[in-house]
């Protein structure tokens, strides 16, 4: 983190008495220098600062590459090459070192483009890299969103310390009572995937679903709930993704600071590019482009090129291997694919006669929506590609439920542990259904306005729950989070 915060805080500064000095510059030159003057001038300009950016991004994403991939790369190589030519290093991922460089790259660009002056404090610039809620995974935030926060004075305050403590004891009871309970059956089921029938997998698949859901909503809650208590409104990085009506939608709710990011940073670059600006208008100006679908393909063929470009990034973010490129093209196939095709879909929905507003169609573009996401999980949860493959073949031919109850009784969970799986899922569908229907204000203002006596009996309960029902003790490592390797 230190290489990444003198570095950037460097870069930037660099950048910003650059563009000063320019701009005093041109004021003294104003009215002796013609306009190509002044332009030639700022084009020198620019080209010294992109040549300062280039070289911080490459350093710290360079550190980033070498800490996620190196293992695999060294081992990838020694076996090609026959020969241990790359040393083993027993590396340690740094706490949160994808968020903190995301963050502070996302920074640097924003000082780049002119959206925000450089922050000459070099403590403050620390302080909003290493916000400690935040490090662990995340959000990733903008410097307008949450500087101004932090170098601001707070007071502590009764309500955001109630508000921020309810927050926190919603995402301990995620994590502790259903996310790691879960987690205890699918760390067995991990160690060999390929000796379980297709309907055993099922289940599992549909269990990690409710643990991956758990452990990083649980997760965000617990940060941002600390952040309140200190005064400050972290951005929403969760909102109930399995109640989303498309894939695109599902990603816009998933890791929002995530998505965000790349969208403000990659997606943009790619889409708005002269490249992607030719390649557009010369299909318009083919035959194809000439026709109505050939005119909507060459409108919308940068911004679907450039999703696709994004998900095999957050697949190869996510980890080194073919199973993790195919869980992004998986992704952003779908998603260039709907782009390319929403006419076509809209057109089907209108000779069909379809109520795209109806309550049943949304159900069902939930529930498509989820086995999308469902699939996807598959290549996630295998130990690699082989391994998915094997997870599909059996899921499509290897289908027996007597088997799988066998299977499933000798794993290390009781069966009255799955029935409390399937209580909290259903908690977590109502309390979704609740802040779905009232997005205009949250479960815990709704709580606010309940008598005092129902207020403290519904946290009670929540504490007492954590206690009783929660997964921790000898064997167990409740601080672990699912995104906190990345």
């Amino acid at each position: 983190m230190l290489i990444t915060t003198f570095s950037i805080y460097a870069a930037a500064i660099s950048m910003q008495n650059k563009n000063e000095r320019a701009s005093e510059i041109i004021k003294k030159n104003k009215g002796v220098w013609e306009r190509e003057e002044r332009k030639k001038f700022k084009e020198a300009v620019n080209r010294r600062n992109r040549i300062t950016i280039v070289i911080a991004l490459f350093l710290n994403f360079g550190i980033l590459a070498f800490f996620k991939f190196y293992g695999v790369a060294s081992d990838t190589f020694n076996s090609v090459s026959g020969q241990a030519l790359l040393p083993k290093l027993n590396l340690i991922l740094p706490l949160g070192i994808s968020f903190y460089t995301f963050q502070a790259v996302g920074y640097l660009i924003d000082v780049y483009r002119g959206a925000i002056t450089a922050e000459r404090n070099i403590a403050k610039f620390a302080l909003f890299l290493s916000f400690f809620p935040q490090i662990l995974q995340g959000p990733i935030s903008t410097y307008s969103q949450l500087a101004h926060q932090l170098y601001e004075p707070h007071r502590l305050s009764f309500a955001n310390f109630k508000h921020g403590a309810e927050l926190i004891l919603w995402g301990v009871f995620k994590k502790l009572v259903i996310a790691d309970r879960a987690w205890v059956v699918l760390s067995q089921f991990t160690e060999d995937v390929y000796s379980y029938n297709g309907t055993t997998i099922t289940f599992m698949v549909f269990l990690y679903a409710l643990q991956l859901y758990a452990d990083f909503a649980g997760g965000i809650d617990i940060s941002r709930g600390i952040a309140q208590i200190l005064g400050i409104d972290m951005i929403d990085n969760f909102r109930r993704p399995y109640f989303a009506v498309s894939l695109g939608d599902y990603w816009r709710r998933w890791h929002i600071s995530l998505g965000a990011w790349m969208k403000n940073y990659v997606f943009y670059s790619i889409s708005l590019s002269k490249a992607s600006a030719n390649v557009s208008k010369r299909l318009k100006n083919s035959k194809f482009g000439k026709s109505s679908f050939g005119s909507h393909v060459s409108k919308v063929l940068p911004s679907a090129f450039a999703s696709l470009i994004i998900f095999i990034l957050v697949g190869i973010w996510h980890g080194a291997g073919w199973k993790f490129v195919v869980y992004g093209l998986w992704n952003g196939i779908i998603l260039m694919m709907s782009t390319i095709l929403a006419p076509v879909y809209k057109s089907t929905n209108r000779l069909l006669h379809i109520n795209e507003e109806a309550f049943l169609f949304r159900l069902f573009r939930i529930a498509r929506t989820f086995l999308l996401v469902y699939i996807g999980y598959v290549i996630d949860l295998a130990p690699n590609m082989k391994g998915a493959m094997i997870m599909f073949r059996n899921m499509l031919f290897d289908q027996n439920f007597s088997v799988a109850y066998e299977q499933i009784k000798g794993m290390p969970l009781f069966k009255d542990e799955y029935v409390l799986l399937l209580i909290c899922s259903f908690v977590l569908l109502i309390v979704g259904i609740i802040q779905e229907t009232h997005k205009d204000t949250t479960i815990r203002d709704m709580l606010d306005q309940k008598t005092f006596m129902l207020r403290w009996v519904i946290i009670y309960a929540g504490v007492m729950a954590i206690i009783v029902l929660g997964t921790y003790g000898p064997g167990y490592n409740p601080a672990d989070f699912v995104y906190m390797q990345f």
